[in-house]
């Protein structure tokens, strides 16, 4: 039997700044994409864009007015929707 041991990448904090989505991970590294490459990102008003949260434990994003959630690995991996 084999145990695999994998690092959880996790945000600890999410905002916008002029329509891209901007993410500090735990390790001090910081990632971003634009707005316009996620389907229902991409018609959200400037507020809905900033109503996003992080969710379980940082490991996602969650924008609650646009029932749309990303992960953290997702969007490292070029998965943004």
């Amino acid at each position: 039997m084999f145990l695999v041991s994998e690092d959880v990448i996790r945000a600890e904090k999410v905002w916008i700044e002029d329509r891209w989505i901007c993410i500090r991970l735990q390790d001090e590294r910081e990632i971003r994409f634009p707005a316009h490459k996620n389907k229902r990102l991409a018609k959200a008003t400037t507020e809905q864009l900033a109503e996003v949260e992080l969710i379980c434990d940082g490991t996602g994003l969650h924008w609650p007015s646009l029932d749309e959630d990303l992960s953290v690995m997702g969007i490292l991996a070029g998965r943004v929707g």
